[in-house]
């Protein structure tokens, strides 16, 4: 182990996060009797830009007047390229009372856009005596800021959530293809000619395997929340939950979801079975009854575990009983 601690941000559960445009006050009720774990209300890409003042407004009014019961609030505020951004600061948490818990930083690209939002940040609850700490989330969704992830992770003590925003990276890489996620038809391999002549099989790749791989690196180097983003598709839940998987397996703890339809599919892909926390219970036994044995390792089901299954098995135990918290 490095001598260097990597410190865990705050535990919150994050299987899914909900995106719900300010421009649409008539879904804040649905959504907030959904069983999404965190909701982020939108005033970027989700707005058109006449409407982002109205939108703001909306914002404020829900998270004032609706009972969002044990979610988590995000806020998405628009990019700090825009004339947008400071009002969406300024004017949520000046307004909108202590029920928010995050604001999501999209397109984030260098360290110093988290050091910006950080500073305005501060002095707001500073000025109006806030509770509650403001969290951070941040979209990796360009190649600059893929380019700059682990600085970006490690930008302020704020920071809770890295999320892999692909619609827009893959138009900052001009990626050649028009959907939000999912598999490409192009991006795939042949295997080499059978001997003897015969048909070659071809096998699509992921393609955006690397991105999602990387970011999840630079989040938990960080003790980040790593969230893989949007599926367009949501006409597709076997696509959906198939990127899911993916998602889970490489080590992300949630998914968006973009339309409600999704959400009871990503609780179900990153909720472990009780067949994997029975396991998980019966390692911590096993090693617990090792080291009163004086051993480092033993066997259980035919298999070593050591310290590194003990690590494995608490963060299960632990996300199962957030699960059974709710």
């Amino acid at each position: 182990m490095s001598f260097k601690i990597v410190e865990q941000t705050t535990p919150r559960l994050n299987r899914c996060e909900l995106a719900v445009p300010g421009s649409s006050p008539q879904m804040f009720e649905k959504a907030a009797k959904s069983n999404a774990d965190v909701i982020f209300l939108d005033l970027e890409d989700a707005v058109a830009p006449d409407d982002k003042a109205t939108a703001r407004k909306n914002i404020i009014e829900a998270l004032n007047d609706i009972d969002w019961g044990d979610k988590t609030m995000s806020l998405r505020i628009n990019g700090l390229d825009t004339h947008y951004m400071y009002r969406d600061v300024v004017d949520v948490l000046e307004q909108g009372g202590e029920r928010l818990d995050l604001i999501m930083i999209p397109k984030a690209g260098t360290a110093s856009d988290i050091y910006a939002v950080d500073m305005l940040v501060t002095q707001i609850e500073a000025a109006t005596g806030r509770k509650k700490r403001i969290g951070f989330e941040m979209i990796i969704e360009t190649a600059l800021g893929m380019a700059n992830v682990d600085e970006i992770a490690a930008a302020s003590p704020r920071n809770e959530s890295l999320h892999f925003g692909v619609a827009d990276y893959a138009a900052s890489t001009k990626a050649r293809t028009t959907v939000i996620g999912g598999p490409n038809p192009l991006y795939g391999v042949l295997t080499d000619p059978p001997e003897g002549g015969g048909a070659r099989d071809y096998h699509w790749g992921d393609m955006w395997h690397y991105a999602v791989a990387r970011m999840v690196v630079a989040a938990r180097a960080n003790g980040l929340r790593p969230i893989d983003g949007p599926f367009g598709d949501f006409s597709d839940p076997d696509g959906y939950k198939a990127q899911a998987n993916r998602s889970a397996i490489l080590g992300c703890e949630g998914k968006w979801a973009i339309h409600p339809s999704q959400i009871p599919t990503a609780n179900e892909v990153f909720t472990p079975s009780e067949k994997e926390v029975a396991k998980a219970k019966r390692i911590l036994e096993a090693m617990e009854q090792a080291q009163k044995e004086g051993r480092g390792a033993v066997a259980l089901d035919g298999r070593l575990i050591d310290i590194a299954s003990i690590k494995q098995a608490e963060a299960l135990v632990k996300q199962s009983e957030l699960i059974s918290g709710r």
